[in-house]
């Protein structure tokens, strides 16, 4: 019997509930013992491992026994914590949001439903990670490219209900959804949208289907389980240049982010746009203890040395242009032009060597890779957690987020380690908070910085889109207009939809009624 127990059940019934969960998934697929739920903890996190360790964690490989999990779940009142690869670090990884829940492990549902290279789109369950349909594609000679986040390992699920993004044209990664099916908590199956026809022809090209648009309810929110999921996939372009440019100036920051927005609003640049900090990129190539071995972030004279050894800048800019080889050439005249009117700026279609420009080139022609993990060598037993704040595309907010968080936590102690991210209209401010996870003083400093760059961000109007499980509360609570009238309406729905409490409480911020005191 475990240690932790799920609240307000006794050890006598929450064993019953065990082997509840044994008949429905087998034996081997339900865990309990200390050993086997040390693969659920957050080895990121900035708290103690007994705030988010589970109870159990089940694993189930069908709709069906994820029905049966649910029966025993509502019996005993028993919180779900759904994962899919488990593998979304910085954010919490496998760990739930709360001691005592149930990790519902949805990693044994692999299977890559269909491909369809004519239409451009797959369909897959929550345990395909995008090294998987990478591969996938490869083997069947499928001339479609995926979007992958920057760790291949992750689900391609699982990331795109998280609201995350990549870096080829397809980089939205909701935008380019279509179609899911979810089981809610009361064992319901739904096929949202065009789904909803029996035999229909379009149910992974067309998004809205009619009546209400649902599926945005089942992304950040834990309303329902979801089990299957179609995504469009881009199909191989007859050219692909990627590029590089570099400026050594910080305050390069506003200039270069102003030449971005129209090149971006144009579609000139198709794909995820994104200016790299010069620390997130030299990381990938050397650690910090290799150029410093005082404490505190890098001084200035160390910086230059960086940049002068690595052939980089202050700010790194990435982005590709794809299409027939005309119309790249056209585009890139007009690329150039208009960057190269920022001071400094050094441009590069080639870095033979460089491990972080054959990363970034992979991933922006969607081939899955693990270089960005090597960020946490920087410092000794790295670890990190993200803070993710959006923005208008314009030089004046680029730099004063820049600045709202670099001079915070450079305070503190710690590097600033960053990238803006340009999307369709909005901009993502990727900041990777890294510590080292054995000294728990540093673990302590870092959750106290991050909480007071969520307020500081919040009060100048940039809200985050995702966030780790120890600062849901505090992002919810930022989005406080009209008597927070957003999260109230997120709690009738989950009140309406899971009046059991059962699936996946406090999931960014939103509390079942018999859990919100």
């Amino acid at each position: 019997m475990p240690a932790t127990l799920p609240p307000g059940l006794s050890a006598a019934a929450f064993s019953q509930a065990l082997a509840g969960f044994r008949q429905a998934v087998g034996k081997t697929y339900v865990y309990a013992d200390e050993t086997a739920l040390s693969s659920y903890l957050d080895p990121y996190s900035t708290t103690e491992d007994a705030a988010h360790t589970p109870a159990a964690a089940v694993a189930p490989h069908s709709v069906e026994e994820i029905q049966a999990v649910l029966k025993v779940a509502r019996e005993y009142g028993i919180p779900l914590w759904p994962v899919s690869t488990g593998k979304n670090y910085a954010y919490g990884g496998p760990a739930p949001r709360k001691s005592g829940y149930v990790v519902l492990d949805l990693a044994r549902m692999n299977r890559i439903i269909e491909v369809n290279a004519r239409d451009g789109y797959a369909v897959v369950e929550p345990g395909v990670s995008y090294f998987d349909l990478y591969r996938y594609l490869k083997e069947h000679d499928i001339p479609l490219w995926i979007d992958c986040a920057a760790p291949g390992w992750g689900s391609v699920l699982g990331n795109l209900l998280d609201h995350g993004a990549g870096y080829t044209p397809y980089g939205e990664h909701l935008t380019m959804q279509c179609g899911m099916q979810v089981v809610l908590a009361d064992g319901t199956v739904v096929d949202t949208a065009t789904g909803a026809l029996p035999g229909a022809r379009a149910s992974q090209l067309y998004k809205w289907g009619a009546g209400p648009w649902i599926d945005g309810l089942f992304t950040q929110s834990g309303l329902g389980i979801v089990t299957r999921l179609g995504v469009w996939l881009m199909p191989e372009p007859p050219g692909y240049r990627p590029f590089m440019v570099t400026f050594p100036d910080e305050d390069a920051l506003h200039d270069l982010t102003e030449a971005i927005r129209p090149l971006k609003l144009n579609m000139v640049i198709p794909n995820g746009a994104t200016s790299v900090e010069l620390l997130w990129e030299a990381a990938t190539r050397v650690t910090k203890a290799q150029y410093y071995g005082g404490k505190g972030p890098l001084p200035p004279s160390v910086r230059r040395k960086l940049m002068a050894d690595l052939d980089i800048g202050a700010w790194n800019f990435y982005a590709a242009l794809y299409g027939p080889p005309p119309m790249i050439e056209r585009s890139w005249s007009v690329v150039r032009d208009a960057l190269g009117k920022v001071k400094g700026a050094r441009f590069y279609t080639d870095r033979p060597g460089d491990t972080a420009w054959e990363y970034r080139a992979k991933l922006m022609r969607g081939i899955p890779n693990m270089t960005e993990y090597s960020l946490m060598n920087w410092i000794g037993s790295g670890a990190h957690i993200d803070f993710s704040p959006m923005s208008a595309p314009t030089g004046d907010d680029a730099v004063r987020l820049y600045h709202l968080i670099k001079d915070k936590v450079e305070a503190r102690g710690f590097d600033y380690i960053g990238e803006f991210l340009i999307g369709w209209r909005d901009q993502h401010h990727i900041f990777m908070l890294i510590f080292d996870r054995t000294d728990p003083q540093e673990r302590e400093r870092a959750h106290q910085v991050f909480g007071e760059i969520v307020a500081d961000a919040a009060a100048q109007g940039f809200g985050e889109y995702r966030t780790h499980l120890d600062f849901m509360d505090q992002i919810a609570a930022t989005y406080d207009w009209n008597d927070h009238a957003l999260r109230r309406l997120n709690e009738r729905v989950r009140d309406a939809l899971d009046p059991g409490g059962i699936m996946a409480p406090g999931k960014m911020g939103v509390w079942p009624r018999r859990m919100r005191a």
